[in-house]
């Protein structure tokens, strides 16, 4: 018992300490970037106003609502209690909204694509990787270095390709967007299929880049399973294939465990530029957006929660990896 207390504390204790050091990173890399956002705000509310007196006015009184008149350490202390509190701040580009509202109405979009579509793309690839393995001949030939290529191509680039053949020159699906722009959303049977349209490229586009990955990874474990002592010795023995098969395949699917936590970690990096390209309501276009408007808060909140989303799943896949791999199992017993 002592054992497993100290494996799953240790592991904790790394991920809190990652989440630490993320929040410190999220508050200051933002700050860093150049030109002054409240600026921006400034020019669009006193569009038309001569006075100079009343812009200097309304410069003042944005800087000291969103904080800018502090120090950076003083921010800091700030952000941290208001963290506590689920205060993320306001919004520079989109006030008065908050933060929090802005990115709880794109976090579900995200979740509800990338989640389905990196463990669709995880099982089809380990599937994949078994076959190339087993059967060999075509299958590790031609079908293999096919999702290959598709898996180390950059995910802009597939989305855009995607986007060009299958919405601009078939017209099968729509151009972009998360739904019909004529709509209100709603549970209704018109709404939900407009938004499975505008679902199917970038889900296809993001499990199409997972694949290959996953099932090189597969491969290599399952014909590295398949060359040891005990299927040899099964095999001797007069075993049947279908037996030892099970069991070789068991064995190469742990260390692809982990591979579905890299998977998820890579909601980060390319799956997110895929939204962006589809203009598809997620945490992608709204951080697209924060960027460009050098909306602080905004684009803070957006990787906060991200790397939230992706520590607590990275947390949970190696939890789950110490329960079933009995490697580890022993380790832990014998501590």
């Amino acid at each position: 018992m002592k054992g497993f207390l100290r494996y799953y504390g240790k592991r904790v204790l790394w991920y809190l300490l990652t989440l630490i050091i993320a929040v410190l990173l999220n508050f200051l890399l933002p700050r860093l970037m150049p030109g002054d956002p409240v600026q921006q705000i400034v020019a669009q509310a006193t569009a038309g106003v001569t006075d100079a007196s009343a812009v200097q006015r309304v410069v003042e009184n944005y800087t000291r609502e969103f904080g800018l008149d502090k120090s950076v350490p003083e921010q800091f202390v700030i952000y941290i209690g208001k963290l506590f509190q689920g205060d993320m701040g306001v919004s520079f580009s989109r006030y008065p909204q908050t933060v929090a509202e802005v990115i709880g109405s794109s976090v579900g979009w995200t979740l509800a694509l990338q989640i389905p579509a990196i463990i669709v793309g995880w099982i089809l690839g380990n599937i994949l990787g078994a076959v190339a393995a087993y059967v060999g001949k075509w299958v590790d030939k031609i079908v293999l270095p096919v999702f290959m290529f598709f898996s180390n191509s950059p995910a802009f680039g597939m989305a855009i390709i995607f986007l060009t053949i299958f919405a601009v020159n078939l017209g099968i699906f729509p151009v972009g967007g998360g739904y019909g722009y004529d709509m209100l959303p709603s549970f209704t049977p018109q709404f939900i299929g407009s938004v499975l349209q505008h679902f199917a490229l970038p889900f296809f586009t993001i499990v199409l880049i997972i694949i290959g990955g996953q099932a090189i990874g597969m491969r290599s474990m399952a014909i590295y399973e398949l060359n040891t002592d005990y299927v040899k010795y099964s095999r001797f023995l007069g075993i049947k294939d279908r037996k030892i098969i099970r069991y070789v395949f068991k064995n190469a699917m742990l260390p692809q465990i982990t591979g579905l936590a890299l998977s998820l970690g890579g909601m980060v990096a390319g799956n997110l530029v895929a939204e962006i390209i589809f203009n598809y309501p997620g945490l992608g276009s709204t951080m697209l957006q924060a960027i460009t408007t050098r909306d602080y808060p905004l684009l803070s909140g957006c990787t906060l929660i991200i790397t939230i989303m992706v520590l607590i799943a990275n947390l949970v896949v190696e939890l789950v990896y110490g329960l079933i791999d009995p490697r580890i199992k022993a380790t832990q017993m014998d501590s």
